[in-house]
């Protein structure tokens, strides 16, 4: 049984996963005409935990449209993976560390 916490984290986890998808099909369709870059507002879906729902893909606001109509920026795209996979990092190390007090609580029980 999760704890809310744990809940939590598999919620923000699930929103990295789902904007790492998107940040890779922006990618894929860097030169593919008339193609708009995708992104969630992470904060907004976050906030609103409906854990296993779909999030809202919106279109990407303030990128500069090339003359083929895409507007897919490859610094942008990189620096989401970078800041994606950090993120990832720090929320598996806390669902480690809430795993481990899970467990710690339950081999106590065991003993007592």
């Amino acid at each position: 049984m999760l704890t809310p916490i744990s809940r939590n984290i598999e919620h923000y986890m699930d929103l990295l996963a789902q904007r790492q998808k998107l940040v890779a099909s922006n990618i894929a369709n860097l030169d593919t005409p008339g193609y708009r870059a995708k992104d969630l507002d992470f904060q907004f879906e976050y906030m609103s935990l409906q854990p296993g729902a779909t999030p809202n893909v919106i279109e990407a606001e303030g990128l500069t449209v090339r003359n083929d109509g895409n507007n897919v920026s490859l610094d942008r795209e990189a620096r989401l993976l970078a800041e994606n996979a950090l993120r990832f990092n720090v929320a598996s190390n806390l669902m480690r560390g809430e795993l481990r007090t899970i467990r710690k609580a339950i081999d106590e029980g065991r003993s007592a």
